[in-house]
């Protein structure tokens, strides 16, 4: 009788285990309910931009270039950093055509050539390029010049419940909230899909925190499902990895000492028992 109540304790202990370390499908899966009838129904939201550009901001590091049909022009608008080779002689020295980045002040400013400063902080590339060219138009007779401008420092952190925490950098300006959780190798199943924080610093140096919901289908018009440059994104863990984390080395050894002690325990009832 006793062996029957040490066999039924056991399978229940066992058996809330299994079931305490089981996730639903519903804390887990991306986009739920989103059937054919719901994509045909979505529509964008007020406000939401259909296609994405970022914004510059303080401390941004640009890359501008001016080309144009004329040479001499063009060559005083673009910064070139000079390097010197080792040399094989005491008056060799050599220059290669690496363009100097820009990096925008915390007043949201660059200092462009023959123009000074010049607000920066605040439009996309395409504004830019555009005051860019109304500033530079004189200065060419023949043609207007191509003014090409490139984020060169996008990049976002990715912290917690992630494969591979770490920082992350885009060259097309434009990293969904999906596309930085997929370079950091995707949650872990201990990872929250409902309650990812994303901390984001404005155009204004005040700073933002951001609650996104993975699980829901209309987190595309969330202000955060495109991510900006140098925004952090945490993923929270869920209860069973804040539980776990309560045990140290001792607790989980004791634990595991148990499970076998009564595994032992169980075998030797059944030998007798025969």
């Amino acid at each position: 009788m006793c062996y029957k109540k040490s066999t039924f304790s056991t399978l229940i202990v066992i058996s809330i285990l299994l079931i305490s370390s089981c996730a639903p499908v519903k804390d887990i899966a991306y986009f739920q309910k989103l059937d054919v009838q719901t994509k045909k129904n979505v529509k964008p939201q007020k406000n939401v931009d259909i296609v994405y550009e970022a914004r510059i901001k303080p401390k941004d590091l640009l890359s501008i270039t001016v080309v144009s049909s004329e040479p001499e022009a063009s060559r005083m608008y673009n910064l070139v950093v000079p390097q010197i080779a080792e040399p094989t002689n005491q008056n060799s020295m050599f220059s290669q055509p690496t363009l100097q980045t820009y990096l925008v002040d915390n007043d949201g400013n660059i200092e462009f050539p023959v123009f000074g400063k010049i607000q920066a902080a605040g439009y996309t590339r395409a504004e830019l390029e555009g005051t860019l060219h109304k500033k530079l138009a004189a200065a060419f007779s023949k043609e207007a010049p191509i003014i090409t401008i490139r984020f060169t420092n996008y990049s976002v952190n990715v912290l917690g419940e992630v494969q591979r925490p770490g920082k992350f950098e885009t060259s097309n300006d434009r990293l969904t909230i999906f596309e930085g959780i997929a370079l950091a190798g995707d949650l872990t199943i201990y990872g929250r899909r409902d309650n990812v924080k994303v901390l984001r610093e404005k155009v204004d140096g005040t700073k933002q925190y951001i609650t996104l919901n993975l699980n829901d289908k209309n987190i595309i018009y969330s202000p955060a499902y495109y991510l900006e440059q140098n925004d952090v994104v945490y993923v929270e863990p869920n209860k069973s990895r804040s539980k776990s984390s309560n045990f140290g080395a001792a607790e989980t050894f004791g634990i595991s000492s148990l499970s076998i002690l009564l595994t032992l325990t169980s075998l030797v009832f059944t030998i007798l028992k025969k």
